[in-house]
């Protein structure tokens, strides 16, 4: 029987739809690196939420699939995957609209100060509504860096929802591409951090990316805007960004993701009282965890059955993939 390694817990449907599919689920033991080292040996399957170098594949002479368990595939190394026959799969959609939704609240939280006045009612402080300022979003201006789906829906959710303008900057969408109804599109990056009034980064993180957001960038931004990311923290100088929430030129961060997660006691943001800090769970709701772990168990099935999968992080592999010692004979 095939062996699929669950690498961190994920929604309970993943070990009865491979159990019923005829591949033996196998929790590791813990979340981290050292825990997967012991697990993968044996492994045809694994499905990852958190990172998978290159040394550790190479323990699994019959790995034969990686699920991404979400969108992000950066903390594997796809390359060196491909590079040894092993499909890399993701779910792109499965978490879409959680995401969203965690944005907008990170949006909306930081705007009014929820999380500060929450502490302030814990500790009896009625004097915070005098003390502490806040803002509305209705009618103002959404810049979204990276017009994927993500970023697509947050628009149609402040748009409608919040009458706010949307304003759209992707390099990656050609310029006489159209955008969906009500959205705006800023020719430059510069032109949106001038613009908006809160910004939310929707990108993948590579080298072209990381630091999306650094010190010049910032420097551009409206004072008093809000920053927002629900993608990934390197797309993120956190310093600059600390730097600007300090002295008063931002109104306020709300992040879910980090450069070093889980985030450092000593971080400079943990220690600022205008950020919203969650701990990267902005697609894990109950409806998207079931969606993204049964997205998972349906391509390793898939590729196990020698399926092409809907999914793969490069599709190239799929010509030279390393074929299972136990194939299944169903999907």
């Amino acid at each position: 029987m095939p062996t699929c390694v669950i690498a961190q817990p994920i929604h309970a449907i993943a070990a009865r739809l491979l159990s019923e599919a005829g591949i033996e689920p196998v929790q590791a033991a813990g979340t981290d690196l050292a825990a997967l080292r012991q697990a993968i040996v044996c492994a045809d399957a694994v499905i990852v939420r958190d990172a998978l170098p290159a040394p550790v594949m190479d323990l699994a002479p019959r790995l034969c699939v990686i699920a991404n368990h979400g969108t992000g595939t950066d903390k594997i190394d796809v390359r060196h995957a491909t590079a040894q026959g092993i499909p890399v799969v993701f779910t792109p959609d499965a978490n879409v609209r959680s995401v969203a939704e965690h944005a907008l609240m990170l949006m909306l939280a930081t705007a009014r100060q929820a999380a500060q006045a929450d502490a302030a009612s814990r500790a009896g402080n009625w004097r915070f509504k005098y003390e502490q300022p806040m803002q509305s979003l209705h009618g103002k201006t959404l810049g979204i860096i990276g017009l994927g789906k993500t970023g697509r829906l947050l628009c149609e959710m402040a748009g409608q929802g919040l009458r706010m303008r949307t304003l759209a900057w992707s390099p990656s969408l050609p310029a006489d591409a159209p955008l969906p109804p009500g959205i705006e599109r800023a020719d430059t990056l510069a032109d949106l951090l001038r613009q908006a009034d809160v910004v939310s980064l929707h990108r993948p993180l590579r080298a072209d990316t990381r630091h999306t957001l650094n010190a010049d960038a910032i420097a551009l931004m409206k004072p008093g805007a809000i920053v927002v990311n629900t993608s990934r923290g390197g797309l993120i100088d956190e310093p600059a960004l600390a730097d600007a929430l300090r002295d008063g030129r931002l109104f306020g961060a709300g992040l879910d993701v980090f450069a070093d997660e889980p985030l450092p006691a000593q971080s400079v943001l943990a220690g600022l009282a205008n950020t919203v800090l969650t701990p990267h769970v902005a697609g894990s709701t109950q409806e998207a965890l079931m969606a993204t772990a049964s997205g998972c168990v349906a391509q390793i099935i898939e590729v196990l059955s020698g399926q092409r999968p809907a999914h793969l992080a490069d599709p190239s592999v799929w010509a030279g993939r390393r074929l299972p010692a136990s194939p299944l004979l169903q999907v």
